[in-house]
């Protein structure tokens, strides 16, 4: 047991310092690391420093995207996330699927500063008991192909965001979001439907 603490400890540290080393160093040793640690992940991800990953054995990423500073993806022993290929996270983007959860995000997606995309959520039916201790709500949520998500977004459990949809800055997406459609408000609703161009 305190042979596995001070694994554990050394390993927390080791993150920390390979996660904080600034420049193209740190974009190297950020993909070489976790390029092993990851249940799977191909070539040219670009991770900024600040990056906190728990549970990367049941993280799945595809080559070619962008995860800015301080971005942190949270599964555990039981959940999952799977990211495409090319996508873009901006600064302080939370992905997180601890518990039960699942998270699923297509290729080509952007997302902007401060999303935060959570697929597990407290419940509170007793009100003779304290919330905290009630446990939590597992659930998954699907972001498929090309989607936008602005800054400031929020995406609660059970929700899929269709192909090419567009969420507005600051939404609060609580149901599901139909393709090439744009949506906004809290909680999020229908703005405008995309005009589908053929090139």
């Amino acid at each position: 047991m305190y042979i596995r603490s001070i694994i554990r400890e050394f390993k927390d540290w080791l993150e920390f310092i390979i996660g904080n080393i600034p420049g193209k160093t740190g974009f190297l040793f950020r993909d070489i690391y976790y390029k092993k640690r990851l249940h799977k992940s191909f070539k040219n991800n670009r991770f900024e420093s600040g990056l906190r990953i728990e549970f990367p054995r049941n993280i799945e990423l595809g080559s070619g995207s962008y995860f800015g500073f301080n971005c942190k993806l949270y599964a555990s022993e039981l959940s999952s996330i799977k990211i495409g290929f090319n996508a873009s996270f901006n600064s302080n983007v939370m992905i997180n699927a601890r518990g039960k959860g699942k998270i699923s995000i297509g290729n080509n997606v952007l997302i902007g500063p401060n999303v935060v995309i959570r697929s597990s959520n407290h419940s509170f039916k007793s009100t003779n008991k304290p919330i905290i201790e009630q446990g939590m709500k597992d659930g998954q949520i699907i972001v498929h192909d090309d989607v936008w998500i602005g800054s400031n977004v929020v995406i609660l459990p059970n929700c899929e965001i269709g192909k090419g949809s567009i969420i507005a800055a600051g939404a609060v997406v609580t149901s599901n979001v139909d393709s090439y459609t744009v949506v906004g408000g809290v909680p999020a609703k229908l703005i405008k439907k995309r005009e589908q161009i053929k090139n």
